[in-house]
């Protein structure tokens, strides 16, 4: 995300690792049951090289999806950027957001991370979310903070000029 004159970075994350670990044991159990197929079917040691490049291959898959994807939060607008090669770029000013609110499943609550789901006026985007960030609470307590000083609220402008915050 290109800064503008004066725009400060309130909150830059990716989805966090801890998100990805359901999607790493299905890709472990799949390539389990495959190299369990595959050992039995062909009585050479192909089934634990087969599933080792499925586990290779689910591993690597998971990376690339977590560091292609960047959440950014600004002074100004909200910024989803998925994508390496092809690029997926969601924003929308900070002014537009209505509503923000979180959801965790029980999983999501053990492991801390949850998703960021933004309401935005004028628009029918339903898919502006913040999929699987770690402590969602926070993300959503620096959009409230965010939204409310860029609106002018004198009690944030004065809590910000306190020394010591």
């Amino acid at each position: 995300m290109e800064l503008q004159s004066g725009e400060r970075i309130i909150y830059r994350g990716h989805p966090s690792w801890r998100a990805i670990l359901g999607f790493y044991l299905l890709g472990i159990l799949i390539a389990a049951g495959v190299g369990v197929v595959v050992e039995i079917a062909d009585s050479t040691s192909m089934g634990v090289i087969v599933a080792a490049v499925i586990v290779g291959i689910t591993i690597l898959a998971g990376l690339v999806k977590r560091i292609a994807t960047v959440y950014t939060i600004s002074d100004r607008r909200l910024n989803i950027k998925r994508g390496i090669v092809a690029r997926k770029v969601q924003e929308t000013r900070l002014q537009r957001v209505q509503n923000v609110n979180y959801s965790q499943s029980v999983y999501e609550r053990i492991m801390q991370i949850g998703d960021v789901d933004f309401d935005t006026a004028g628009t029918d985007d339903s898919g502006f979310v913040f999929a699987g960030v770690a402590q969602p609470e926070q993300v959503v307590e620096r959009v409230d903070r965010a939204t409310h000083h860029s609106a002018g609220d004198p009690a944030l402008e004065a809590e910000s000029r306190e020394p010591g915050t």
